[in-house]
């Protein structure tokens, strides 16, 4: 399966449902990661309120769901390929409960140019890429009026900006999960980030 290619669609039956995935060795990373080696893990109460930013194909979706079946989840993928596969697996396994936006995940409400690479590393770019297309994105702060149980923040390089913004709001966050992508010299963001987690107590 790993070598099977990013430029056609594949399927593989994953917890009983056909799944939809671009590109085999990608698709394997994804299922150890959130499937065996559980990084999401976790006691979700009862019709949980959980928000997906940068959802991709939709697996850490599917977990989500199958470890709480009653949850709410809105999530957020702005990338056309992934979203496309998104839409057709959360379909394929019938979850209810989803909502699905084609949206980024940023500090205002406005349209932002998106390098589409239909794969985990699409992202915010300048513009200058063949990829690159605009995409409408909302401000997360807009969401976090009340509280949610589990917020899932894999944004690819976006994340010390959104989190900047939505400090003052990690108050109604039960629990997070931040993937940081940033260079050895952002340490320091790094570092802002942990301490902007640590007073916030989540």
């Amino acid at each position: 399966m790993k070598h099977r290619s990013g430029n056609k669609i594949h399927s593989h039956k994953l917890l009983q449902h056909q799944t939809f995935f671009y590109g085999g060795l990608e698709y394997l990373h994804s299922v150890k990661e959130i499937f065996l080696e559980g990084v999401y893990k976790q006691e979700l109460p009862e019709n949980a309120y959980i928000i997906d930013c940068g959802a991709h194909i939709g697996l850490s979706v599917i977990y989500l769901k199958s470890i709480c079946s009653t949850a709410n989840i809105i999530c957020f993928e702005p990338d056309t390929k992934n979203f496309d596969l998104l839409e057709k697996n959360i379909s394929s396994h019938q979850l209810e409960k989803v909502e699905i936006k084609k949206e980024a995940v940023w500090t205002e409400n406005t349209n932002l140019n998106f390098i589409q690479d239909g794969n985990m590393g699409s992202k915010i770019g300048d513009g200058n890429s063949s990829n690159s297309a605009a995409v409408k994105a909302i401000r997360l702060k807009d969401y976090l009026n009340n509280k949610v149980d589990f917020l899932k923040m894999d944004i690819e390089g976006a994340e010390y900006e959104v989190l900047k913004d939505i400090s003052g709001s990690l108050k109604n966050v039960s629990k997070m999960f931040i993937e940081y992508h940033g260079t050895f010299e952002q340490n320091n963001e790094l570092l802002e980030i942990l301490d902007l987690v640590s007073k916030a107590g989540v």
